[in-house]
């Protein structure tokens, strides 16, 4: 039986995060201790773990039909491969460092510059929209030492949170781009194996919809309900149920999560009470 091929980065945050949403979709991966390969007990998958940076090859090659990959090593490497789901996590920066005494007021500053990074495409691309001559230093590995040892002026590296950029004494002064993990597939990928992909995706796309979302209870008075249900649309509408307290009903609903307190806020305004609030595991539309 043929079997879908996804890679996934061997180790780190995104190889975390990767094996947690396929977990959460269902696929149970029956992997031993420093294996490279591993197959699923109860889906048509095959899981390759590998180097992040060697990922787009394999999507090229058709040796793998699809990883999840960050989108920063995709731009980088990976020419013409399709994002099919963008993923919501291991959420990072590509961005340009200098030293904290330096003064930077554009990157028209940058011209001239010794620039260390581990993404020269990614920097090539930036300096030519600016029409900007500066000299780059490839390098793999700690990128944030070089302008402490006298080999580069600034870097482009990955940012999370900044606390490397701090202990090495620098400040971020350009984003050139956001990343986060991606579900991209090869162009060599089978119609066989791309139609197990739509139902893997369809999975993963029900999860994410459920982790942007929050589920709603609440009770109210009934010459309220068209004050909250503007605040409560739901995916359609609201579901209304009578109670047994006369003049009162119950509302179930779903939010977005980035809008809670503000809804919650309406909501007690217009005299909801009881409200409960649950997470949701997945949503299918």
């Amino acid at each position: 039986m043929t079997k879908l091929r996804i890679a996934v980065q061997k180790s780190g945050r995104l190889h975390d995060d990767s094996m947690k949403i396929l977990n959460e979709i269902g696929i149970s991966i029956d992997n031993g201790k420093d294996q490279l390969k591993a197959s699923a007990k109860n889906f048509p998958l095959e899981v390759f773990y590998l180097r992040n940076g060697d990922i787009p090859q394999y999507l090229i090659d058709g040796v793998v039909d699809a990883a999840i990959i960050g989108e920063n090593v995709l731009i980088e490497k990976g020419g013409a491969i399709s994002i099919v789901e963008k993923l919501g996590f291991s959420s990072c920066k590509v961005s340009i460092a200098v030293p904290k005494s330096a003064k930077y007021s554009g990157v028209q500053d940058l011209e001239g510059k010794r620039i260390a990074t581990s993404y020269p495409n990614t920097v090539k691309q930036f300096l030519e929209k600016h029409n900007i001559n500066a000299h780059l230093h490839i390098i793999n590995g700690s990128v944030e030492i070089a302008p402490n040892i006298g080999l580069a002026d600034a870097i482009v590296d990955i940012v999370s949170s900044g606390s490397t950029l701090f202990k090495n004494g620098l400040k971020e002064v350009e984003v050139l781009l956001k990343s986060e993990a991606v579900l991209a597939v090869s162009p060599m990928i089978s119609a066989k194996n791309k139609a197990t992909l739509d139902k893997l995706q369809f999975r993963l796309q029900s999860v994410l919809l459920g982790r942007q979302s929050k589920y709603v209870l609440l009770n109210a008075p009934n010459e309220k309900l068209e004050e909250i249900m503007a605040i409560l649309p739901g995916m359609n509408s609201p579901t209304i149920l009578p109670l047994a307290r006369e003049g009162w009903s119950s509302l179930h609903s779903v939010i977005n999560k980035n809008d809670f307190w503000e809804v919650i806020d309406g909501l007690k305004k217009h005299g909801a009470e009881g409200i409960l609030v649950c997470p949701i595991e997945n949503m299918v539309l």
